[in-house]
């Protein structure tokens, strides 16, 4: 197998090939990660209660969104200038969150915002080199946290084999991407959106202990602002993947 495609420096700033928000491709990416095959990636076809209820394992405590820029700006313009400028640092934090300084990275950001805080970041494997990262990671402040990210030979080479591998043509780094990439994390009853391109991360509420994110509360707390924008806008290019991990099976929660 040819090695990846390198990143490129465009306009001074590292750019890499835009990720997939495809189970497969997000499967290929946690297992160059070494991230355990715990955790299982489902496309989200239909949000009603009866098809969640039906094909979806449960709990569900991340989703990984995708959407065109027209509903994302529809969905977060207004919400964006209200969230404060992060400063946290250290492991007493309620969520790590990290700013995305690294071209069309958004896809490998909301992957690792799921991995780095579902359930204290189990999923990521005790001594590889995505472990000594986050280690690194959590005691460092937004900026330094940033650059170490952005520094990250491994995260580049690991993105760039994934991205290069997805079920459609990859684009070039110099290719406008015009989708945008985040991520809801349920930790310790709150859910969070974890988005590198904000301010900092973003509560959105609290949900009940046998509720989830594909409940109906879970569901308004995480993707209906997109949903709804769609809909009003008359663009349908999203897509949903539900973040299954340890013990999660099919089961009917509210």
């Amino acid at each position: 197998m040819p090695p990846p495609p390198p990143a490129e420096v465009i306009d001074g700033c590292k750019t890499f090939i835009p990720l997939e928000n495809n189970p497969d491709v997000l499967k290929l990416l946690c297992a160059n990660l070494s991230i355990s095959q715990d955790l299982v990636f489902h496309d989200l076809f239909s949000t009603s209660p009866e098809f969640l209820r039906e094909w979806y394992p449960r709990p569900c405590h991340a989703m990984i969104l995708l959407a065109h820029s027209p509903i994302y700006n529809a969905a977060r313009s207004a919400i964006e200038p209200t969230i404060p400028e992060y400063e946290g640092f250290g492991p007493n934090e309620p969520v790590l969150w990290m700013r995305q300084t690294i071209g069309h990275a958004c896809g490998l950001m909301a992957l690792l915002h799921v991995v780095f805080n579902l359930e204290d970041g189990r999923y990521v494997s005790p001594g590889s080199e995505l472990d000594t990262l986050l280690q690194q990671a959590v005691q460092l402040g937004p900026t330094e946290r940033a650059q170490l990210l952005y520094d990250s030979k491994f995260l580049e080479e690991m993105h760039m084999d994934a991205a290069s591998r997805g079920s459609s043509a990859a684009p070039s780094p110099h290719d406008e991407n015009h989708h945008h990439f985040l991520a809801f994390v349920q930790k310790d009853g709150q859910v969070w959106e974890l988005n590198g391109g904000m301010n900092g991360p973003l509560l959105r509420g609290t949900l009940k202990d046998e509720e989830d994110l594909l409940s109906e509360n879970g569901l308004k707390l995480t993707v209906q602002d997109f949903l709804t924008a769609a809909e009003q806008s008359g663009f349908e290019e999203m897509s949903i993947v539900a973040v299954t991990g340890h013990g999660a099976a099919t089961s009917r929660l509210p």
